[in-house]
């Protein structure tokens, strides 16, 4: 799947660095602000929710009508909407919009916030709530036949869905985030796309790997796994002086201006209930006193106790700052230092990559005219690499096979070729120490990059 980015849906010019206390929804400005994303490269934006903020569905059906390419990632606690209810939306948006519908489902990150529309149920219970929600969502999706449902958390009788979603689709993309127990396993069970908060790669890299190890346990194809999109708050400049000179800036005003939003959170949240135990490697999570309930916000404050900046540019003050609310953490450098830090979560297997500033609408334009293409070459050169030249040996003799990686870096393998066939043989291999069991039956060796000679080899 390609990489892809994120942004965040805003409904009026007030940000973290200018609040507009009082300010109502900006037709005007949502609109410009979509479009700006939609021009710009940007994939999808997400569609915030809060207990006592804006409707995501009007402000979601509105920024697709306003968009050409852009889909609209609607944010969802399940206490909110009954899931039949839901299918049908979810479904309609996707026909309004040709496609373009993606659900993010919220299960909870605090119960202070949950009991606001009236939810009580534990973390445990919300999340076995939101795998009973996914399953209603799939099944009236998959099939217009009507069908019964009983569980502790939803019951109805032939409930019938004559909603599909656009052109034929069985389904919307469901999406899933958060960073307890209970958010990979459901995640990684039932999610098309699992979200996660910026944190450092080998962190980040433990969290994937758990979110895969469910998806693995379920029984899932690897084609089926869950897409990884990670979230950061790039602050950028021309150059690294000038991005740092910046971020203190942004940091002076975030410690000024606690919230936008008044003394409320803002309004939304990608993670989950309740904060993990431990890492993986043993080091504990140790939530700070008054730290937020969700397990992301803990963590985020977690690893900022460890250092201000983390792998090539990811910075913490502004998670410190603001209390870890929502997604926080910075990268921090020139274009091409974030657009290479972006690569380095590419690598790691982030597929989608979110990205919003502090200064809204200027930020996003700085990132699809400075980041997004320097992230787009990278990509480019990355596809290039990997795709190795091809290896070529004489046919019937007994002679040196040498493999020429994109890189450069050739290395001569001893090869006998016993009775060659006319196809070349292709294998899979970024380690080419020994091809010559292969070369044994071919007149040529095609190397590409992908696996080991020895998987090569048994296939």
């Amino acid at each position: 799947m390609p990489t892809e980015f994120i942004s965040l849906t805003f409904p009026n010019a007030s940000t973290e660095l200018a609040p507009i206390p009082g300010a109502s929804i900006d037709p005007d400005f949502q609109a410009r602000y979509a479009r700006t994303l939609d021009e710009y490269g940007f994939n999808y934006t997400l569609v915030p929710y809060d207990s006592s903020y804006y409707d995501p569905w009007t402000q979601g059906a509105t920024i697709a009508a306003h968009t050409k390419n852009l889909k609209v990632i609607i944010a969802l606690r399940p206490n909110t909407v009954y899931p039949t209810v839901a299918a049908k939306m979810l479904a309609t948006l996707s026909q309004l919009s040709r496609g373009r519908a993606v659900v993010h489902f919220i299960a909870g990150g605090s119960d202070v916030e949950q009991a606001r529309e009236g939810d009580f149920l534990s973390k445990d219970e919300r999340y076995a709530r939101l795998a009973d929600y996914i399953r209603i969502l799939r099944r009236a999706w998959a099939s217009p036949e009507p069908f019964d449902w009983a569980s502790p958390y939803y019951t109805f009788t032939n409930f019938r869905n004559l909603v599909r979603p656009y052109g034929g689709a069985t389904t919307v993309p469901v999406s899933v985030g958060g960073s307890s127990d209970a958010a990979y396993a459901v995640g990684g069970q039932l999610a098309d796309i699992f979200g996660l908060w910026g944190e450092p790669l080998a962190d980040t890299k433990q969290q994937i790997d758990r979110i895969y190890g469910e998806a693995e346990k379920a029984g899932r194809p690897r084609a089926e796994w869950p897409r990884i999109w990670v979230t950061f708050r790039p602050i950028v400049a021309e150059t690294d002086d000038l991005a740092w000179a910046k971020a203190h800036r942004t940091l002076d005003l975030l410690k000024t201006n606690k919230s936008p939003y008044g003394s409320r959170p803002p309004p939304v949240s990608t993670t989950a209930a309740a904060a993990p135990k431990e890492k993986e490697e043993g080091v504990p999570f140790a939530a700070p006193p008054g730290a937020p309930q969700n397990a992301g916000s803990q963590r985020l404050l977690a690893i900022a106790a460890r250092g201000d900046v983390q792998d090539r540019a990811l910075w913490y003050p502004t998670v410190t700052a603001t209390g870890a609310r929502g997604a926080s953490t910075a990268l921090v450098g020139s274009y091409q230092t974030v657009a290479d830090s972006i690569l380095d979560y590419v690598d790691l297997g982030c597929e989608l990559i979110s990205i919003r500033g502090y200064d809204n609408f200027n930020d996003a334009v700085d990132y699809g005219r400075f980041v997004l293409p320097l992230v787009r070459e990278g990509l480019v050169e990355r596809e290039g690499r990997a795709k190795e030249e091809v290896v070529v040996a004489e046919p019937a003799k007994a002679e040196e096979v040498v493999a020429v990686p994109t890189n450069g870096e050739a290395k001569e393998v001893d090869a006998v070729a016993e009775t060659p066939k006319d196809e070349a043989v292709v294998i899979e291999a970024s380690e080419v120490d020994d091809v010559a069991p292969l070369a044994k039956k071919a007149e040529a060796v095609v190397v590409v990059e992908a696996a080991k000679v020895a998987e090569a080899v048994a296939a």
